[in-house]
């Protein structure tokens, strides 16, 4: 008879696992209908907003936190929400200074450090200056006081926008040589970001090149940039890694994400299901297909 009794208790505990299961997924990115490989306005009203320009955005690895930039009248700030049980927390501003900006949030591979770019000084007091890479390390109580990446990353010029490989190498763009953007990488070794490497011309050009997301796996790359075939004032490039470690020529992703405005901060979920980037002052969504999409094409050519 116990035999029966538990036979019959697993029976029913296991649809009711199985039920929580899809409630959670169903959760995950603020709770947003899954996008197809049309792009749409990723939580209108919510996240994107009438008169604030949402720019770079990331979530961590399972879905239940989410950082994104905004400027607010021209002050730069990072917002944070989360799942809490069955329900996401009110946007809040986690990093917002009255002198100095904060945008372009990135968590590390361990997600222990938030990385961001700021104006922000060494002394935390003189008046703002170029833009750095910062980062601050997972509390407690929320996160730490603003770390400088140091000198071997920063310049006299300006670091832009950050992710990762999944083994911390670091991608990254600057204007340190010239006056435009190029994008770099730069190994973590012994606790240290190393002297970053340019990349190749099939990346970086004379024009402007910033705003990079790797793939973790490094498998591709998505840029921003600038140029004479563009279809607005900024489209999103792709370039796909060959077997010799060598990338492909750059090219457009087209009119399904870009538009004759201007398209950045672009970042894969680590699910690798969604593609997420700023289009025209407000975060959109599409999905991840759209790059094998783009990526079988290119092979056929």
């Amino acid at each position: 008879m116990r035999l029966i009794i538990n036979f019959l208790f697993w029976c029913l505990l296991i649809p009711i696992i199985g039920y929580s299961q899809k409630t959670d997924e169903r959760l995950k990115y603020l709770g947003q209908k899954p996008p197809t490989i049309s792009s749409e306005r990723f939580a209108p009203g919510l996240i994107s907003k009438k008169g604030v320009y949402e720019f770079g955005s990331v979530f961590n690895k399972d879905a239940t936190e989410f950082f994104y930039g905004v400027n607010v009248n021209g002050k730069e700030e990072i917002r944070f929400s989360e799942l809490v049980g069955s329900s996401w927390s009110t946007p809040k501003t986690i990093l917002k200074h009255e002198r100095y900006g904060y945008n372009d949030p990135f968590l590390s591979p361990d997600e222990n450090r938030l990385y961001f770019i700021s104006q922000r000084t060494l002394d935390g007091r003189s008046n703002k200056q170029d833009y750095d890479i910062w980062y601050a390390e997972r509390v407690e109580d929320g996160w730490s006081e603003p770390i400088n990446v140091g000198s071997n990353i920063n310049t006299k010029g300006n670091e832009y926008y950050i992710s990762f490989t999944n083994d911390g190498t670091m991608y990254f763009s600057s204007n340190k040589n010239r006056s435009s953007f190029d994008i770099y990488t730069s190994k973590f070794v012994d606790g240290e970001f190393q002297k970053p490497i340019a990349l190749s011309d099939s990346i970086n050009t004379s024009n402007y090149e910033a705003d990079v997301f790797i793939d973790p796996n490094e498998s591709y790359i998505i840029f921003c940039a600038n140029r004479p075939e563009g279809l607005g004032r900024g489209d999103l490039y792709i370039s796909f890694k060959n077997t010799d470690g060598t990338w492909t020529k750059s090219i457009n992703m087209g009119e399904k994400i870009n538009t004759k405005g201007h398209e950045l901060c672009p970042f894969v979920s680590k699910d690798g299901k969604y593609l997420f980037y700023t289009s025209n002052q407000d975060i959109y969504w599409v999905s991840a297909e759209i790059i094998n999409v783009i990526k079988k094409k290119e092979n056929r050519n």
